[in-house]
């Protein structure tokens, strides 16, 4: 029988602390299937240097993940070259690379449910030849869809971004209509289909202080922004905005919203990650797949440390296994 939900769990950079977070996860009972996508030896290797009594099962499609603790199922993945804790290779970036493939497929193709990724180190796959800028655009490549939106969470808060990793001279020219229009439609479409929100409510933020006020400084509200969300409302979607990023992120305002949706990185981030870092899940929207990941980075210092705190991977799991049950409802209705 195949179980409700079955996630599949990249391990991210060798020589970094996803190996070992999947290690520790294993450790607990699970409520839904993970399979870790990744080289068994290596987990091997990580489980011997920390002492980790972990039984890695080969899994094979369609048959239950171990969920007991003290096992865990493992889709072996070839390739990799060295398994040194803390020590970058390139040679292990076409492996990496792989890890993110498979269980994409997997996921487009029903042998998963959703992916859930640890963090990779973009510098050394990006040393070893291969153009990566990052998880969400290579999925959004892989899935050969036209505009994916990065949103991160916590218990609280969600908070979307309208720009990502872009210059801050070069945000006020990248919001343009169309891209507003498209990734504020993404966010209340998925809101919809993975978090259960018959309508969401959204706040969107100015991109200038004080919202531009009234022009004075600055007019991306006045000429882009308010034009394009009476067209959005007239679609049905419900945006409070734009409104200043300085005040929106209060209990006024939170109390009532489902999200945020803001301008560019370090408007929205900052405050979500004071909230509720190593405790947050980067979510990707636009796919059509579920995709969360975790809001750290791959922490060479404590890798083989035993020390790593793997609070934000259980959350990733936990809300990709929830937008995962919601999107299957959803489909069955």
């Amino acid at each position: 029988m195949r179980q409700q939900v079955t996630l599949a769990l990249t391990a991210g950079e060798p020589a970094g602390i996803g190996p070992e977070l999947c290690l520790q996860l294993a450790r607990d009972q699970r409520q839904h299937g993970i399979v870790a996508v990744a080289c068994k030896h290596l987990l091997q290797a990580r489980a011997d240097l920390l002492g980790l009594a972990v039984e890695l099962e080969d899994w094979q499609p369609g048959t239950p993940a171990a969920t007991a603790p003290g096992r865990l199922s493992v889709l072996h993945v070839e390739g990799l070259a060295s398994t040194v804790a803390g020590r970058l290779d390139p040679a292990n970036s076409a492996y990496v690379v792989e890890t993110l493939r498979i269980a994409a497929r997997g996921c487009l193709n029903g042998m998963f449910d959703g992916m859930v990724t640890a963090s990779v180190h973009k510098g050394v796959i990006n040393d070893a030849g291969i153009n990566f800028s990052g998880h969400t655009e290579f999925l959004q490549e892989l899935c050969g869809v036209e505009r994916v939106v990065m949103m991160l969470a916590t218990e609280e808060l969600r908070v979307a971004l309208v720009t990502t990793h872009l210059p801050l001279k070069d945000v006020a020219a990248a919001i343009t209509p169309e891209r507003l229009s498209q990734v504020t439609r993404i966010l209340d479409a998925d809101m919809r289909k993975f978090f259960g929100l018959e309508r969401p409510r959204i706040l969107v933020a100015g991109l200038n202080p004080h919202a531009g006020e009234g022009g004075h400084l600055g007019r991306e509200e006045i000429d882009i922004i308010e034009p394009a969300l009476n067209k959005l409302r007239c679609e049905g979607i419900a945006l409070t905005g734009p409104l200043p990023a300085d005040t929106l992120f209060t209990p006024h305002w939170l109390d009532n919203a489902d999200a945020v949706l803001a301008m560019y990185h370090d408007q929205g981030l900052p405050v979500l990650k004071f909230q509720g870092f190593g405790r947050a899940v980067n979510i990707t929207l636009g796919l059509p797949i579920v995709r969360t990941s975790v809001d750290h980075g791959t922490a060479l210092d404590l890798a083989g440390t035993g020390k790593a705190d793997g609070g934000s991977l259980k959350t990733a799991i936990r809300v990709g296994a929830q937008m995962a049950t919601s999107a299957k409802r959803e489909t069955f209705e």
